[in-house]
């Protein structure tokens, strides 16, 4: 028995030896086929996706019912639970796909609905989402004879131009019209003309619903047009030698044309700003705030909440009225921005004023100042430990407000129409509160309840 026994070991012990033979084997098998070390610096690297300078995206947030953010998700069932309110607010920026797909340039929000301009030598150059009850966004008809009046999806929109080359360098939206400048061709306007603001004479019995009608504006006077900006239902021109013309509806005096009737051709600003160089004008309803280019300003329209301050006690201003005194003190001004009852504007230091009425960004306690009042320095994110952050730029909607930093960084504050602030929440915001946006932000346009914004990739 123990004979065996032994015999069984020594053929164990054998095939030990001769499997531990030939794992060296394979080692030294392995070994032979190893390439030279000095191959590995011939080797491609990996390297992670880096963006172009020029490279654009675009974020968007509020109400999405109405299409204005070009976003929407499949409404009905998935499984046995509904999507929650299926989609009709977005509390969080939303990154747009359209930016994937074209070069966007510009963006502009009116009521309701969003313009887009992109990049390139093709004929549409425009594209539009949202509200189309009036064609501001252009004629979109499936079935010959039934327009679209809402469009969930961007959209291009056609513009006869007279060559593929043109650029478009502005682009504004009001309530139910779009004015679109290019680098060659002036202006073109689209949308309601019902108080003449795309510049052309009032028919009264035009239908608008459907319509195809695009109006080019060429030159005013003997001088390019330069930049444009559309109110509520008044559209503004500055020309390349800084004169300011207006169209639209004047009963606030928002044309500055020294009436208050409605003006279908556009016609020049007068008062102050006849002898001055304007190199920019804002306004979102019926208050036009411009600058001139040593950085003082002036204002007409609507002044019930004080936002144009005069000697007389008069409610509207029908031309343009110099705010030296009235901003004396604050220093060049750099930016400015117009809303439904306040004004606000930033210096060369990147101080940041506001005055009139509504959720200032002051606290719960000041909701109107007749002057302008700063907003602390550090609510936009300057301290000792960061003293060079400043703010660049401004922009106001109806009833919420915006700044940008140097450093990219979005704050809004104001009321909260259906999440236009991008917080998070349906709380209103009485101080500025930073807007959790993953790129270097660029540009902001508010509207009435959904706000865009134009941002560079951090990478």
């Amino acid at each position: 028995m123990n004979s065996v026994i032994k015999v069984l070991l020594r053929r164990n012990q054998f095939k030990l030896i001769n499997s531990v033979s030939s794992i060296d084997r394979r080692y030294a098998t392995t070994k032979k086929k190893m390439h030279d070390p000095k191959e590995d610096e011939q080797l491609p690297i990996f390297q992670y996706p880096l963006s172009k300078s020029s490279d654009r995206r675009v974020y968007v947030w509020g109400l999405a019912e109405t299409g204005a953010l070009g976003i929407h998700l499949p409404r009905g069932k998935r499984g046995k639970k509904a999507y929650k309110n299926d989609f009709s607010l977005a509390w969080h920026p939303m990154r747009s796909s359209i930016a994937e797909r074209f070069d966007v340039t510009q963006v502009a929000c009116g009521y309701g609905f969003t313009v887009l301009a992109v990049k390139t030598n093709e004929q549409h150059k425009v594209f539009g989402t949202g509200i189309n009850t009036d064609s501001q966004i252009g004629y979109h008809a499936p079935r010959i004879g039934h327009p679209l009046e809402l469009l969930l999806s961007p959209a291009p929109i056609y513009i006869p131009y007279k060559s593929l080359e043109t650029k478009i360098i502005g682009l504004s939206a009001g309530r139910a019209h779009t004015a679109i400048l290019t680098d060659s061709e002036g202006v073109y306007t689209l949308g309601n003309n019902a108080y003449g603001q795309c510049g052309r004479k009032i028919n009264l019995k035009e239908e608008y619903k459907g319509s195809m009608v695009s109006y080019n504006i060429k030159r005013l006077g003997t001088e390019n047009i330069t930049s444009i900006c559309c109110g509520q239902d008044h559209t503004l021109f500055i020309t390349e030698s800084g004169k300011v013309y207006a169209c639209g509806w004047g009963a606030d005096g928002q044309t500055g044309i020294g009436t208050y009737e409605n003006q279908g051709i556009p016609a020049q600003v007068k008062g102050d700003v006849t002898s001055e160089k304007i190199v920019k004008v804002a306004s979102t309803v019926d208050c036009v705030l411009a600058l001139n280019e040593k950085g003082e300003l002036f204002g007409w329209g609507n002044s019930e909440y004080g936002q144009v301050p005069m000697n007389t006690k008069q409610q509207q201003v029908n031309m343009s009225y110099a705010l030296v005194n009235f901003t004396k003190g604050l220093g060049k001004i750099t930016d400015i921005a117009a809303g439904g009852s306040f004004c606000l504007i930033v210096n060369e230091h990147g101080d940041v004023f506001v005055w009139g009425f509504g959720l200032l960004g002051l606290g719960p306690n000041v909701q109107q100042t007749t002057s302008p009042k700063q907003i602390p320095p550090p609510l936009f994110g300057r301290n000792e430990f960061n003293p060079e952050c400043v703010v660049d730029k401004v922009a106001c909607g109806i009833s919420h407000l915006a700044a940008i930093t140097n450093n990219g960084d979005l704050y809004t504050w104001g009321r909260n129409r259906h999440g236009c602030l991008g917080l998070g929440h349906a709380k209103d915001q009485h101080f500025p509160l930073r807007v959790s946006i993953g790129a270097h932000v660029l540009s902001v346009t508010c509207s009435v309840d959904h706000t865009t914004a134009v941002c560079k990739p951090f990478t």
